[in-house]
């Protein structure tokens, strides 16, 4: 699974662009898998804003929760943004709220396992939630914790991690100690 890319980082910190420039660098057509919902005024403006964002190159999917079975019809060898596993693991909770974890469990496998048997480029953006504030209600604690599961998944077989502030990314993979490296 070397063909994993993560952004991680608080919100507005920049990581969805550098993510894009980064997918740019790598080739002209892009799949760009979307996982937010138009579910208000807000959000709809936050789309409309990526979506002027992307080429005209670039061919979008809206798959707010079924992220791996979208992946299964790509050509081997495509690059894939996923923007992103904040929203995918959001989504998920609320669809499976009484117990979330064996379908974001299934999803994350599915999507990290079906990336690598198609040969796919994957680049994630995700969310760093875990270095805030203690969520005061168990739902966004739940939130939280669900999340940095995934973002450890994920970054466990990424190739590279890139942690962005103020739209600056840093690739953590060769900052890593050398004590906490796993074998891939």
């Amino acid at each position: 699974m070397r063909n994993i890319v993560l952004f991680t980082g608080g919100a507005r910190s920049g990581k969805s662009r550098c993510a894009e420039r980064y997918a740019a660098r790598l080739s002209e057509r892009i799949v760009y898998i979307a996982t937010a919902t138009p579910d208000d005024d807000e959000m709809r403006e936050r789309i409309t804003n990526h979506r002027a964002r992307r080429p005209a190159t670039w061919h979008t999917i809206e798959a707010p929760i079924a992220v791996a079975n979208a992946l299964n019809d790509l050509t081997a060898g495509t690059v894939v943004l996923l923007d992103c596993l904040s929203l995918l693991v959001s989504n998920l909770l609320l669809a499976n709220e009484s117990a979330p974890e064996p379908a974001i469990h299934h999803e994350i496998t599915s999507l990290l396992s079906t990336a690598s048997s198609r040969n796919l480029t994957l680049i994630a953006v995700t969310n760093e939630v875990g270095m805030g504030i203690v969520p005061a209600y168990p739902l966004g604690r739940r939130y939280r914790d669900l999340l940095g599961w995934v973002n450890q998944q994920v970054a466990a077989v990424a190739r590279e991690v890139y942690l962005v502030t103020c739209g600056i990314a840093v690739e953590l993979r060769t900052l890593e100690a050398a004590w906490n490296r796993t074998v891939q």
